[in-house]
């Protein structure tokens, strides 16, 4: 598929942005690369390839799940303006 000029216009026009006539052409050389490049990746054979999450066949290494640090919350509460039932109390700012 290649675009020609007028459609480069057309759709410059439904997105609002105005070209020249040498940015038309320019802008037409690129999509056109971009239409190309699609093409062949589209007539590349990929039956038998299953789908893959990533480029590469890679696991991610998991830590321990261990506490690292102590519980502050006493320390924290102790300098909130107010608390209750250990919530932190905030004026209303939607009636």
């Amino acid at each position: 598929m290649s675009l020609t000029p007028e459609q480069v216009k057309r759709i410059a026009h439904l997105a609002r942005i105005e070209v020249s006539e040498s940015e038309a052409l320019t802008t037409q050389g690129h999509l056109n690369g971009i239409f190309e490049l699609i093409e062949q990746m589209q007539a590349v054979d990929t039956a038998g390839v299953e789908p893959m999450a990533h480029a590469q066949d890679v696991c991610q290494r998991l830590r321990a799940d261990a506490v690292s640090e102590a519980d502050r919350r006493a320390a924290y509460q102790a300098v909130a303006p107010e608390t209750e039932a250990g919530l932190y109390l905030v004026p209303k700012v939607i009636e």
